[in-house]
Formats: C-alpha cells, structure tokens, sequence
C-alpha cells in the first residue's frame, strides 16, 4: 500500500452543516428540536393506530411501517450530528461509517418501497373499495410490507459491499454531516466506475421504478375518481391520496436529486441541503401532514387524551 502511495483510512473527518463556531449552539438546539419532533409525532401516529381499533386497516397498517422506517432512518443520522456540533473534531471510524452507511440506506430504500406500496393501497381502495378488505387482506398486506423491508435491506448490503471495497486515500475529510455514498464516491482514490454503475442500476431499481409505479397508480386512481358521480364522493376519494402524493414528491424529488445527478454536477452544499429535506425535512413533516388531513387520526387523538369525540 505505501509503495503506491495509498494508504488505509481508520476514520473520516465529517465537516457537518457548518464551520463557524458561534453557529453550532443555535444549531444544536434546532436540530434537536427537529429530532424530537420527528420521534415524538411518528412515535405518536404508531401508537394511536396501534390502540385505535378503528385504525386497524391497511393503510394505516403500512402508515405506521412508515413512521418506523423514518423513525430509524432519522436515528442513523441525528445523535452523531448533535454530538458533532459540541465536538472539537468531528470525527467517525471506518467501522461506524460503515454501519451509518449501511443502515441509512436500509432504511431510506425501505421507506421508497413502503411509499410505492401506499399508492398501490390506495388504488386497490378507490378501484374496488366493495372488494378492497378481500383484496387487501392481512396477509397480502404483511408480505408487502416484508418485501419493502427485505428489498431495502439487500440492496444496502449490496450497496455497502461494493462502496466499501473502494480504497480511501489520505484524503478522508467528508464535506457532509453523514457517510452517504455521493461523497463517499467522490473521496475515493481508486476507479469507481463499477460502484458507479450498481448506484445507477439500484437507483433505478429503488427509485424509477416505484417513482414509476405511483405515477401509474395514480394515473388510474385518477381516472377511477373521475368515474364517480357526485362531487362529495370525489372530494373525499382525492383527500385520502393527497396526503400521500404530498409526501411522495418531497420525499422523491430530493433523493433523484442527490443520487441520480451526475457526479461532475455534485456541489457539497446543495447535496447537504438536499439530503437534509429527506433526513429531516419530509419524517418532520409526515405526521403533520397525516394527522391533520385525516379525521380518523384525529378522533383517535382525542380518544387517547380522554375528550369527547366531534362529529
């Protein structure tokens, strides 16, 4: 290794969100309140379907596989990144960078599958709402939501092998605030063209392809709700997707942005700011966007703090 002038990386230096000194405290305490936001009102919306019988249906069945993916998600990044912001180097071993890899990307692919199997939900619903239980028994609904699960996880295995066979030169500073595998590409001292391309593959495996199906889903659930007759009907069939589609387009579009851009065009900045909309951004705002267009939920939060239930 030190005849070719490489040598093995132990550690990675994360430069995070910024460098100025006055700025970590305000933005220690912002982050912080983001996190426990997001755990407080996913862990809230998994609760309130779990005691809710009412709520005992498909799409809440893969709303809170959901809220789990984003709750572990969001926990692969934001403990580290707080600690970061008090910490005179910030510094992540080999190891753990590895396994924040590995795990963020588990989660985030799960989440893209779990998303696409919402919009299949959601048209199964609208298309044939008289067969939609039959349809969408538990069964089918358990062995959608492992699928989504298993297939993020084999895809970040996968992933992770092929990023991790790279060498990593002197050079182990990430302009970044997580090991995510656009910057770790980049740091690279060796060819990546091979880990390039299984990236393009699984992106569009992971991200086209669902990007595809939703887009299909609600082509048809489109013309399904057109078909129905009184405008009442049609209201209430848009409203039960909307949520959903709000969730899809934030969530997608940055990850397109981030994984899908050729490297040439990657700026550091952009790609901390991106990353940020899908890491804390969209699971900040799923719960808000969930609880308060969805009557069902709200009436299942006034049952749970002890109020009457309104019409």
């Amino acid at each position: 290794m030190e005849s070719n002038n490489l040598t093995s990386v132990t550690e990675f230096i994360l430069l995070g969100l910024s460098s100025q000194p006055e700025l970590q405290v305000l933005l220690f305490v912002l982050f912080l309140m983001i996190y426990l936001m997001i755990l407080l009102g996913n862990l809230l919306i998994v609760l309130l379907i779990l005691r809710d019988s009412r709520l005992h249906t498909p799409m809440y069945f893969f709303l809170t596989n959901l809220s789990s993916a984003e709750i572990c998600l969001t926990s692969c990044v934001f403990p580290q990144m707080l600690v970061h912001f008090f910490a005179e180097r910030k510094s992540i071993s080999y190891s753990c960078c590895v396994t924040q890899f590995y795990t963020f990307l588990a989660f985030g692919i799960s989440e893209c599958f779990i998303l696409s199997v919402m919009a299949y939900d959601r048209y199964v619903a609208i298309r044939d709402p008289l067969r939609y239980l039959i349809s969408m028994n538990w069964g089918v609904c358990r062995m959608l939501a492992a699928g989504s699960w298993l297939g993020g996880f084999t895809v970040s295995t996968v992933d992770t092998v092929v990023t991790f066979q790279l060498t990593f030169c002197q050079n182990n500073v990430i302009n970044h605030f997580l090991c995510e595998m656009p910057v770790l590409l980049q740091l690279s001292c060796t060819d990546t063209s091979l880990a390039e391309l299984v990236v393009q593959v699984f992106c569009i495996f992971t991200l086209f392809c669902p990007v595809t199906f939703i887009i299909l889903s609600y082509a048809h659930i489109i013309i399904a709700v057109l078909r129905i007759r009184s405008s009442q009907g049609r209201r209430k069939a848009f409203s039960t997707c909307s949520s959903h589609l709000v969730v899809v387009t934030l969530f997608y579009g940055m990850v397109i942005f981030v994984y899908m851009k050729p490297q040439s065009l990657s700026s550091p900045e952009y790609n901390k700011i991106a990353s940020m909309f899908y890491v804390a951004f969209t699971p900040t705002l799923n719960p808000l966007i969930y609880s308060l267009r969805n009557k069902e939920v709200k009436m299942a939060l006034r049952k749970l703090l002890g109020k009457p239930e309104t019409a």
